[in-house]
């Protein structure tokens, strides 16, 4: 019987994994945490977001386009796409519904019964999972520190999905990319992706931290994004700003609009009425009906406040001044990792016949709202049955 290894416990070599075994292999799959599976239980706290409740081909093509993503990420998308992954998900067992945004969710939302389901099938299907196995690189084979000491596996074909540079404490540190380096692989520097924005904040921010800004639009270039956000004592953080992760990146001023639904002359003509004894902010409140947390964005990103006509267009678009994104730690994801060059059209690296790679350690910048996710999964089951056909062919 062939034998294939797939390096990493997470989404991505879970599903490669369980292609591998369905097609006739005996897996073994190694993770360096004591559990597999780590980043997607803690994607999944808040509720596992799957995928999006979208046709199967065309909105994740655009969105893989301007992200840049390799070839072979589009091809796996085609054939298990935001419609496979709801199927996936029922027949382990769990429900799926889709929110008001179109982002599917299980109905259990967290991950853990998911997870629980998944292993349990690959159990069943004979997958041999060991933990704590840290990969240290290729010699006569691909060598591990484990805790009896080191070990050399030498199996037919290897899955690596060894995910990104975030989250090291999940075991997402990306230190693969020294290895893969020495063997010639082809890769693209480390960066945060889907992170939070860092802003030094006067005193008086403090009594907003922790409140959700919502109601808002933000411009960056000639792209205007609307969505949530919260004023954290660091910065900025939530979905309205991690998909502006590629404009802070390229160093693309940002603005935002805190009435988008109000017309500039709307705006104008409030602020052109009388202000008598109210104090600044008592008047900025009133006359465009502010809420604390947009209020305070206006006063700590105006000073000094203009007046007249100039107020209304700040009001319209505020400079949003920040140092840049939180630390790639802190990033949900990241972009860089294996580079498109490096691949096959199979997810085979050129440099390591019999080696295919799949999820978050290719390169390509996904966003939130269930990209990611779906891509570890499709890309995941690609270099899986890819790895199988390689050796059994």
């Amino acid at each position: 019987m062939k034998h294939a290894l797939v390096i990493g416990g997470g989404p991505a070599g879970l599903m490669a994994a369980g292609e591998l075994a369905r097609a006739g292999l005996s897996v073994t799959l190694v993770e360096a945490m004591p559990t597999v599976g780590r980043k997607f239980l803690m994607a999944g706290k808040s509720g596992l977001n799957l995928t999006l409740d979208v046709p199967q081909d065309a909105p994740f093509d655009a969105v893989l386009t301007a992200c840049k993503a390799p070839a072979p990420v589009h091809d796996a998308l085609r054939d298990f796409g935001p419609l496979a992954v709801q199927d996936w998900a029922r027949d382990l067992g769990q429900p799926v519904f889709t929110g008001s945004t179109g982002r599917v969710f299980p109905v259990a939302m967290k991950a853990s019964p998911l997870l629980r389901a998944w292993l349990a099938d690959l159990r069943r299907l004979g997958v041999d999972i060991r933990t704590r196995w840290r990969w240290t690189g290729w010699n006569e084979g691909f060598e591990f520190a484990t805790p009896e000491g080191a070990e050399t596996l030498t199996p037919d074909v290897c899955v690596l999905a060894l995910g990104g540079a975030s989250w090291a404490r999940l075991g997402s540190d990306g230190a693969w990319a020294a290895l893969l380096a020495d063997r010639g692989v082809a890769l693209t520097p480390f960066a945060a992706s889907n992170a939070g924005l860092s802003v030094d904040w006067s005193a008086p921010m403090a009594k907003v931290f922790g409140q959700p800004v919502k109601g808002v639009a933000i411009r960056a270039g000639n792209a205007l994004h609307r969505g949530e956000f919260v004023i954290t004592a660091r910065g900025l953080e939530g979905g309205g700003i991690y998909h502006l992760s590629p404009a802070v990146r390229a160093g693309t001023p940002l603005t935002l609009d805190l009435l988008p639904d109000w017309p500039i002359a709307r705006v104008a003509e409030r602020l052109s009425r009388p202000r008598g004894k109210a104090s600044i902010g008592n008047w900025l409140r009133k006359s465009l009906k502010l809420d604390p947390a947009r209020l305070a964005l206006l006063l700590e990103f105006a000073r000094p406040l203009p007046s007249g006509p100039e107020l209304a267009k700040i009001a319209k678009a505020l400079p949003l001044r920040h140092a840049g994104l939180r630390p790639m730690d802190e990033a949900i994801s990241t972009v860089g990792g294996v580079a498109a060059a490096a691949l096959d059209q199979r997810l085979m690296l050129e440099t390591a016949p019999g080696t295919f790679v799949a999820g978050e350690m290719i390169d390509w910048d996904a966003p939130t709202g269930g990209y990611l996710l779906t891509t570890c999964f499709a890309t995941g089951r690609m270099a899986g049955r890819q790895a199988a056909a390689f050796a059994l062919g």
